[in-house]
């Protein structure tokens, strides 16, 4: 069985927009303080451009685990 992890962070942009942004293969364990001020400090920056708007708050992060298994 192989797993696979990637952390999805979840931002509200200037136009009310949710725009997202997957991490493949996280530090587990996810130190949710470290998730939050790492997220703060992208609004803050403005590092990241979308057609959905400029980044204004983070919402929240959720971690991501999928077991694949061979069936035959």
């Amino acid at each position: 069985m192989a797993s696979k992890a990637t952390l999805q962070l979840q931002f509200l942009t200037d136009l009310n927009k949710k725009v997202h942004i997957t991490i493949q293969n996280p530090k587990i364990p996810v130190d949710p303080q470290a998730v939050k001020q790492a997220m703060d400090l992208m609004v803050q920056r403005n590092i990241f451009a979308f057609p959905q708007g400029q980044l204004v708050k983070s919402i929240g992060a959720n971690l991501v685990q999928t077991d694949t298994s061979s069936v035959g």
